[in-house]
């Protein structure tokens, strides 16, 4: 098991960031993580707390835009890079639908309390 991120927010004493990954080393890794982030990002937080996942991980990519000297740049590699995998997962999903084999829950609905 490693740790992918983790924040911690001291207080008055700032926030301390940590990784067990090293991209220096390895920078296939980082590419590597996106389809299992996406996976579990779409199943395993649903219903429970997405909402606050995925609101926290929203303010560390602000946060790392806003401190950036080419954010421009930084947004639109990041369009380009998320294009196809974002339409690639939906039609995925799409097709899964229709196959009977998943099912779209509403944010912040818990999955066991939309089959009650």
């Amino acid at each position: 098991m490693k740790k992918i991120i983790e924040v911690l927010d001291y207080g008055d004493n700032g926030i301390r960031f940590h990784t067990d990954l090293d991209v220096t080393k390895n920078p296939q890794i980082i590419l590597d993580l996106i389809p299992k982030l996406m996976l579990s990002m779409s199943s395993s937080l649903i219903g429970k707390n997405e909402i606050n996942v995925f609101a926290a991980i929203r303010s560390l990519s602000a946060a790392d835009l806003a401190i950036s000297n080419n954010r421009k740049e930084m947004i639109n590699m990041l369009d380009e890079q998320t294009k196809a995998l974002s339409k690639t997962f939906h039609d995925t999903i799409e097709a899964m639908q229709k196959q009977g084999k998943a099912t779209i829950i509403p944010a912040g609905k818990i999955a066991s309390k939309m089959t009650s």
